[in-house]
């Protein structure tokens, strides 16, 4: 994010951060959609984000962190949203993208048994995931939007990509049922 557009909008110039949500929404939206994986919730999550972040964003002390610190807020947005439901996230046709003319039936059932398994990770757990594999991030970054330790992030994703590889061994070992004639 440009530092001085952060800067203006840290003074209380709502134009420049009107420029900054425009900017920032659809990247944080997907964070919180990947996080989620229920788009209503992550368009709550989304606004309620944005209206922290535009209550806080005096306090930022460094404003190139700007990045860094959007998505510890809609991380936080996310954990919260999710205490305040109490309840789980019915998950139905979550659009993981288009599928390419070459995908053949095996590849899409593994995207079925992934989503599966990310649908039963913590939210913490599911947070690390997107920040690393759909994020792009390093480890001292997430650490830093997640606003965590390094070593808090390796563990995070330790026990994300063992509950993985857990589910999709108990998901393959499961008896498949064969249909009965009618």
């Amino acid at each position: 994010m440009d530092r001085a557009l952060v800067e203006l909008a840290q003074r209380g110039e709502r134009e420049a951060y009107a420029r900054i949500a425009a900017q920032a929404s659809d990247r944080l939206f997907a964070v919180a959609l990947r996080v989620l994986r229920d788009h209503e919730a992550a368009r709550d999550a989304l606004q309620v984000a944005l209206v922290q972040i535009w209550r806080d964003l005096p306090t930022l002390r460094d404003p190139d962190l700007f990045d860094a610190w959007s998505r510890r807020v809609v991380v936080n947005a996310c954990n919260a949203g999710r205490r305040r439901a109490r309840r789980p996230v019915v998950s139905i046709g979550v659009h993981v993208g288009e599928p390419s003319v070459g995908d053949s039936q095996s590849s899409v059932a593994m995207r079925d048994e992934l989503e599966r398994a990310f649908t039963r990770l913590s939210l913490d757990q599911r947070a690390v995931l997107v920040l690393q594999y759909y994020e792009g991030l390093s480890m001292s970054e997430m650490a830093a939007s997640l606003g965590v330790s390094e070593g808090t992030v390796k563990s995070r994703l330790h026990g994300a990509r063992r509950a993985m590889r857990a589910a999709i061994d108990a998901d393959s070992r499961l008896p498949v049922r064969a249909e009965e004639p009618a």
